[in-house]
């Protein structure tokens, strides 16, 4: 099965074939020749995952999927959350993100914090929604080199090492993306 999947981030496509494997082929925005920047205007993940894959699916009519993943911290209400990879700014830089969640964090003790992406799966016209959920903390310090994003400063419950200090494998083990993912490839395996 083809599916295009409605995202410019390479790291999140590396992720996403690692753990689909040959079961599927992934094509992405670049090699659909579609170079685009998909706006993520609402206040949801479910929301903003609907827009990406229905803007997609408007566009090429293949079946298509996208998703939306935030960061959503306890102590800082649900921050950054949607606003996750422009939490800094737009210029969208990892590094100012990460600053900014470490200064809103001085001081807190309640460093937990859970990665959430949703999923939008469209097929034939028929939307369908995954969700994943990584629980951990808030690291005091960047650690680790590997990875994307938030990775450096969070610790998924269950391992001592940050997202960046894990190869995607072990990364996948704990991962909100990959959670979703299995749900995502259980609902395609059924359709076959």
């Amino acid at each position: 099965m083809v599916l295009v999947f409605a995202t410019n981030n390479d790291n999140k496509v590396k992720e996403i074939r690692a753990m689909l494997g040959d079961a599927f082929d992934i094509i992405t925005l670049k090699e659909s020749g579609i170079d685009i920047d998909i706006p993520e205007p609402h206040d949801t993940l479910e929301d903003n995952a609907r827009e990406k894959s229905t803007v997609i699916y408007n566009m090429t009519g293949k079946n298509c999927f996208s998703e939306d993943t935030g960061l959503e911290i306890a102590a800082l209400n649900g921050e950054p959350g949607v606003l996750s990879a422009r939490y800094a700014g737009e210029q969208k830089e990892p590094a100012d993100n990460i600053v900014k969640v470490l200064e809103n964090m001085l001081g807190i003790t309640d460093r937990q914090a859970r990665f959430r992406t949703v999923i939008s799966l469209i097929i034939d016209g028929q939307e369908h929604q995954f969700e994943g959920i990584c629980e951990g903390t808030i690291l005091e310090n960047v650690t680790g080199g590997k990875g994307f994003g938030y990775d450096p400063i969070f610790q998924p419950t269950g391992d001592t090492r940050s997202f960046a200090q894990m190869d995607t494998n072990e990364k996948n083990a704990y991962s909100h993306r990959a959670k979703a993912f299995k749900k995502l490839v259980a609902f395609l395996q059924a359709q076959q």
